[in-house]
């Protein structure tokens, strides 16, 4: 009996330590497709602010060959009251939808239209992957198989700290023949974010829009955010 009670208090305080070491906000992020021709993708992301439990959402809509978002494609919401117990937050995200919706019949957005997946990590806001540490998927309709790396600049610490990524890819064709690509925009110094790593992989159906969905660890006042971006590629 004591065993068990002291392994549960030893159990305890592990818990209370890593949630003491993490705090912060988690976001969840939302896949909600592309337009016809692959041209546009959006996504969203949704969660609770630490702290005041005020639901919040952002949705993104990104022009894949510029690898950068249309005019007026970033969008977000915080409510202004709490969410009641056994809320998610996704409220939030549900009502930036609902205010928005010409702005994607402006660019032909299909929710039907989901993104295909080709990679997902198994693991759960673990930090930066390390740089040059490649991943490895493979598309089984078109029999391409890629090789992609993840590396990270950061300058400056504490309220100072910046940085900025990039990816480099490798596409095996099943032919053999191989095209190397640089994805992303390292000139943009993002504040605050301490790490980035590769979570999922994505492409649009049948017209090669491939997206990179970024895991971001921000440094705030409550610990570390857990945000997300994508970087997109016409292959």
């Amino acid at each position: 009996m004591y065993n068990r009670l002291y392994t549960s208090i030893i159990i305890g305080l592990g818990l209370l330590a890593a949630s003491a070491l993490w705090a912060g906000d988690a976001a969840t992020f939302v896949d909600l497709g592309f337009s016809a021709n692959g041209h546009y993708y959006t996504f969203g992301q949704y969660g609770v602010e630490f702290g005041s439990l005020k639901p919040w959402a952002e949705l993104y809509i990104v022009d894949v060959p510029k690898n950068n978002f249309v005019s007026g494609g970033r969008l977000s919401y915080v409510h202004a009251a709490p969410i009641i117990p056994g809320q998610d937050g996704s409220g939030a995200l549900y009502t930036l939808l609902a205010a928005n919706g010409s702005l994607f019949k402006k660019y032909a957005i299909d929710f039907l239209r989901q993104s295909r997946p080709l990679y997902l990590s198994m693991e759960a806001n673990a930090g930066s992957q390390v740089d040059n540490t490649p991943i490895e998927f493979r598309d089984f309709e078109s029999g391409d198989a890629f090789t992609a790396s993840i590396v990270s600049l950061v300058d400056g610490t504490g309220e100072t700290l910046k940085s900025s990524f990039f990816i480099n890819l490798e596409r095996t064709k099943a032919d053999g023949s191989k095209k190397k690509y640089v994805v992303g925009t390292p000139q943009i110094k993002r504040p605050l974010i301490a790490a980035y790593r590769i979570c999922r992989v994505m492409i649009a159906p049948q017209d090669g829009s491939m997206i990179f969905v970024i895991e971001m660890t921000k440094k705030s006042a409550s610990g570390n955010d857990i945000r997300y971006m994508v970087e997109a590629l016409r292959l």
